[in-house]
């Protein structure tokens, strides 16, 4: 009898990927579902720079979301969620800007394109953290498309697992000016030790005044409950023949309790259905099932 694989157990200390293979996939279907989401009647943000992520990385699966999108609460579940997610580090950069801070760094960066969309205060710096394969591909694209930052953008091609502060300070990051952190989607994807390493070296390149905001739908998938989920609402995990079960790991140390311990003040946490309440909307009940399962969480924290 088949067996389900670990939890991470796909994955290695130095394994590699490019966006359309392992973790690399994985920010080519939340692409996906902003491209889905700025396609719905009252989008909470607008990637137009999503779709063409799509379009260029030819992948069968979403070119035919893409194609023919559905419209039930059910199958713009994701879409939805992500696009609750995405207002929330857009909110949290906006912030940042108005509060004076003009140093962003975009950790695990994937295929945000946020230095492209937002309008951000002027002398404002923003620093894209990802491996190089994935950094090419977003670069190759968006030039194809024509598209011009919305403020200075510096690339910063780094493996998060390695010694990534060394680049980034000689790529002009200037820990000693207050600076804003977007963690978005990436826990999951690292082991419990990575986790404390990736907190503590932001911690340490973090003046005071600086900010984070980390969050994730999701710390890992239940598979016998994404099973349950999908059998009442058929196309409702709208995620192909991804196994996100193979490539996340289990977290033990709560990201809140971790930063609050060591410098930060954390505001109260939050999860997908409390953000939905803050911009003015209903959550569907598979809304709540899906959270029921993902554990979403939603931080943002101040360093004094």
């Amino acid at each position: 009898m088949d067996t389900a694989p670990e939890f991470g157990s796909l994955r290695s200390d130095d394994d590699q990927w490019d966006i359309v293979s392992s973790v690399g996939y994985t920010a080519l279907l939340v692409a996906g579902w902003r491209a889905l989401h700025a396609m719905s009647p009252r989008p909470l943000v607008r990637d137009e720079y999503a779709k063409a992520f799509i379009a260029a990385s030819q992948d069968p699966y979403l070119v035919g979301l893409l194609a023919n999108p559905g419209t039930s609460e059910d199958e713009t579940a994701f879409p939805r969620l992500y696009g609750v997610q995405t207002r929330f580090f857009d909110d949290f950069f906006a912030s940042a800007g108005d509060a004076g801070i003009r140093q962003a760094v975009i950790v695990a960066a994937g295929l945000d394109s946020r230095a492209y969309r937002l309008k951000w205060s002027d002398g404002t710096t923003v620093f894209e953290v990802d491996l190089p394969k994935v950094l090419q591909f977003k670069a190759r694209v968006l030039g194809e498309q024509g598209a011009a930052p919305k403020a200075r953008r510096i690339a910063v091609a780094a493996d998060l697992r390695t010694d990534w502060p060394t680049p980034l300070k000689a790529a002009a990051f200037d820990p000693q000016r207050p600076s804003a952190w977007s963690v978005e989607g990436v826990l999951p994807y690292l082991t419990d030790d990575a986790q404390t390493t990736l907190f503590t070296r932001i911690t340490e390149l973090c003046a005071p005044g600086s900010r984070v905001a980390v969050g994730a739908l999701g710390s890992r998938l239940d598979r016998e409950q994404l099973a349950a989920l999908e059998a009442d609402h058929p196309g409702v995990s709208m995620a192909g023949d991804v196994d996100f079960s193979a490539l996340t790991y289990e977290r033990r140390t709560d990201p809140a309790e971790w930063l609050a311990a060591r410098g930060w003040d954390v505001e109260p946490v939050r999860n997908t259905l409390e953000l939905q309440a803050r911009y003015g909307m209903t959550p569907p009940e598979v809304d709540a099932k899906i959270d029921g399962f993902m554990q979403s969480q939603y931080i943002t924290a101040i360093r004094f």
